[in-house]
């Protein structure tokens, strides 16, 4: 049993094709995909965490056709492995220790509430509103703008070539969008690298003159086109994930009025309704991992250079390890959903995703706690990245 990752059907609900497969086996080879993907939380948490299976980065083909989107990998945190990992996470651990998470936490409660009275106001007008396109699209948007030292006048640049360059990580992607996607990753490193000259010369409290300054025990230093990686890396992962996590999510608490209305009643289930939405429809369905040495994942025995997928949306829902896996509970605890990664990739923006996630579910439900969906959303075409492309609300 497989599924098509282009079928309509399945991308408006693949949690049932998931459970149908994964009663059939941990580990499933999906021909489309040209790897074995797995759908228990046991075995997507041994591909995440397993020290012989690593992210090793294989350049775009043709490699002089798309040198930046290339560049922008080849020196991620995301595509590396130790040593090379090592160091950059240490190096980028530090600059982000320097108190950014906190410095930004009321500034996004303020934000997020400025956004949804414009979602109020615009229901007032029009009787609905999009809270993509008014909330979760230029929320972390301006989130990592502000932490990077974006000035306001260039914070629009970021979310088209954001959501160009993600469009690489679906599969059988049209040649067209392939080439946008480099020319929107071009475009991003020249940008990149001009706001790095500008911090060397004047450094600011933003977290790109402290990735510049950071220094670790060896004196060695982030190059620049590893600080350009880093912080396009934090713009993509943040933006594409926050997004979709507000997205699905208010979509979810919706659809399921009584935890809406929990959440209503109930601001101190907050931080546990984050790691439920993350948990019950995952933005991110599938992070492939290579092997480095022979490894056994559930009975399936993979040999350097093999490649193995996660389902994180499938082991998300595994009963073995949620109770009720079908069922939204955002009072769940435990929680141990894998919508962050785990092992030494684990998400080094997680914290500040939380805190946008949850600043805007508490100025929502503060602010329109009679909130309604207005019409049946629209959802994005991919699979990999799993969204919505408008959610019209009204109250």
């Amino acid at each position: 049993m497989t599924f098509d990752p282009k079928d309509p059907a399945f991308i408006a609900d693949p949690y049932p094709v998931f459970a149908a497969m994964r009663a059939e086996g941990e580990v499933h080879r999906h021909a489309d995909f040209g790897l074995p993907v797995t759908l228990s939380h046991a075995a997507s948490a041994a591909v995440l965490r397993h020290r012989g299976l690593g992210r090793i980065w294989s350049d775009a083909k043709p490699v002089d056709a798309f040198a930046a989107f290339n560049l922008l990998h080849r020196n991620s945190l995301l595509e590396n492995e130790p040593p090379t990992h090592t160091r950059l996470r240490r190096l980028v651990s530090g600059a982000f220790g320097r108190g950014h998470i906190e410095r930004l936490r009321p500034w996004v409660g303020e934000l997020a509430t400025r956004l949804v009275d414009e979602v109020a106001a615009r229901i007032d007008a029009d009787g609905q509103a999009d809270l993509l396109e008014l909330v979760a699209a230029p929320l972390p948007v301006e989130v990592i703008a502000e932490l990077l030292g974006v000035p306001a006048e260039d914070r629009a640049l970021l979310q088209p070539w954001s959501n160009s360059i993600v469009k690489m990580y679906e599969f059988g992607l049209p040649e067209e969008q392939r080439n946008r996607a480099e020319l929107a990753a071009a475009e991003f490193v020249g940008y990149l690298r001009e706001l790095i000259g500008l911090r060397r010369r004047k450094p600011g409290s933003d977290l790109v003159s402290d990735l510049v300054a950071e220094t670790d025990a060896d004196g060695g230093k982030l190059t620049e086109d590893e600080l350009v990686a880093t912080a396009v890396l934090l713009l993509m992962a943040g933006h594409e994930a926050t997004v979709n996590v507000i997205g699905n999510g208010v979509f979810a608490l919706l659809r399921h009025r009584d935890q809406w209305q929990r959440l209503v009643d109930d601001p101190g289930l907050t931080p546990s309704a984050v790691e439920e939405l993350i948990r019950f429809d995952s933005p991110l369905q599938l992070f492939e991992r290579t092997a480095t040495a022979e490894v056994e994942i559930a009975g399936i025995t993979l040999r350097p250079g093999d490649k193995i997928a996660a389902l994180l949306g499938a082991a998300a829902r595994d009963p073995l390890v949620f109770a009720r896996p079908d069922t939204l509970d955002i009072g769940r605890s435990p929680n141990p959903h894998l919508g962050f990664g785990a092992g030494i990739h684990y998400c080094v923006g997680a914290p500040l995703a939380r805190i946008e996630v949850g600043a805007t579910l508490a100025a929502l439900t503060r602010r329109l706690p009679k909130l309604e969906l207005a019409a049946e959303p629209e959802r994005r075409a991919e699979f990999v990245i799993r969204g919505l492309s408008s959610l019209r609300l009204t109250s």
